[in-house]
């Protein structure tokens, strides 16, 4: 077994860790090995994972399904160039979204990232309206408190005051942001909050290119969720004022809110989708961007006639593969009954940080359990604390939250929850 110290300072010397500084303030702790819901640290300490690895490893880990289908995919090809040639897991794959996302969405346009996905999203839309001789419609309509990535195109429109782009917000283009919906999941939407967002449609319509939002669950940026009415309302808003709407499922999609897809909550379909983080159960980096056959078409009839991306890792057969296997995994699984034993889980576990005085708001949807602290949390303190308690969560902000894998026992939510509870209640 590798020194673990050693382990940390080796990594302290050259690596650069997401939203970390290389100071080496943040705690860090080495994984040897993870198998089903555990995480196996280097000095032998199991824990419970309450991540799903940033919401992906849906299955957890080493499932042997999806183990397989990497074994099998190598014995044929790991990666092809997808200019100018084709192969049988892209081509299912594509087969597969098309057949579970809600329809007109026809047409997938594989990509590396979420964030990847999110940039193709925008570029569709703003080519679509170049297609359709109207070139001026270059701007973009969102709502505060969404996050949709970290690349230029999408920190554009991730919240530009409260989000963790406001940095850069002077090299960015300059869109339109409404308030978050005001109206809770299980409120109706009335039109007094759909009202502001009328409002820029009404007066920016010739110059907004689509309306870009989290459906239902807003995610990274908030750990929110909203009347699916609002978005069945926006969609009616985007037809009235011909505008595209592109729903960014990153994050939820593939069952974490309770539903397939957060669209599904509120019966409504996109012009464009993007999906990703779960589509490959965790273990390769995939995304695609989905649409309808008339964007593909307004996209096609710009005068470049063709779309302009090509990533090069574009519809790996490794990651095809394994997504494939996994959403046939996930759909050949009782995944809404899973969901739905571990959202009452959560309910009941977290119910007692409602009473702490740090707290603001305890909150659960589908696999999704939230502990809004008042405060933001000292990340030095409680993410060893957590460790110490034998789970894996990592908090951010004011947000203490957790969204484990659709496989993990009921038992392992009480622990997951009660840890998070007793965290929260000694450090805040």
């Amino acid at each position: 077994m590798a020194d673990v110290g050693d382990l940390v300072a080796r990594d302290r010397r050259v690596v650069w860790h997401p939203y970390a500084s290389v100071s080496g303030s943040t705690p860090l702790f080495p994984v040897a090995s993870a198998a089903g819901t555990r995480l196996t640290l280097t000095d032998g300490r199991e824990l419970i994972d309450g991540m799903s690895s940033w919401w992906a490893a849906i299955h957890g880990y080493r499932h042997p399904v999806l183990d397989e289908a990497v074994r099998g995919q190598l014995e044929t090809m790991s990666h092809v160039m997808f200019g100018g040639l084709t192969h049988e897991p892209a081509v299912a794959l594509a087969e597969t979204l098309v057949a579970i996302t809600p329809d007109p969405l026809r047409r997938v346009f594989p990509c590396d990232s979420g964030s990847v996905a999110v940039e193709v999203a925008i570029k569709m839309a703003l080519q679509y309206w170049t297609g359709r001789g109207r070139p001026g419609r270059t701007r973009l309509l969102t709502i505060r408190r969404g996050y949709h990535g970290d690349t230029s195109g999408a920190m554009a429109v991730c919240d530009p005051d409260a989000g963790m782009h406001h940095l850069f917000s002077h090299l960015l283009p300059r869109h339109l942001f409404a308030s978050a919906p005001a109206c809770a999941f299980d409120e109706p939407c009335e039109d007094a909050h759909v009202a502001e967002i009328e409002g820029l449609l009404a007066g920016h319509a010739d110059e907004i290119a689509a309306v870009i939002c989290e459906p239902v669950v807003q995610g990274t940026g908030a750990m929110r969720w909203y009347a699916p009415g609002w978005l069945a309302r926006l969609r009616e808003l985007c037809d009235h004022y011909g505008v595209l709407l592109i729903a960014d499922e990153i994050a939820v999609g593939f069952g974490r809110s309770g539903e397939l897809f957060g669209c599904d909550h509120a019966g409504i379909s996109p012009d464009i989708m993007c999906v990703g983080k779960a589509m490959t159960g965790g273990y390769l980096s995939m995304a695609a961007t989905l649409c309808t056959d008339e964007v593909a078409a307004g996209v096609c009839d710009s005068p470049a006639g063709v779309f302009m991306h090509g990533p090069t890792f574009m519809g790996n057969p490794l990651a095809s593969a394994v997504a494939n296997a996994s959403i046939d995994l996930l759909l050949s699984s009782p995944w809404q009954a899973r969901v739905r034993e571990i959202s009452a889980g959560l309910a009941a576990g977290l119910a007692p940080a409602a009473d702490l005085p740090g707290v603001a708001d305890v909150r659960v949807l589908g696999a999704i359990g939230v502990i809004e602290t008042r405060e933001p949390v000292d990340m030095t303190v409680i993410q060893p604390l957590l460790v110490d308690l034998g789970v894996w969560v990592r908090p951010f902000g004011r947000l203490v939250y957790t969204m484990p894998p659709f496989i993990i026992s009921p038992a392992d939510v009480a622990t997951l929850a009660a840890a998070m509870v007793e965290a929260v209640a000694r450090t805040i």
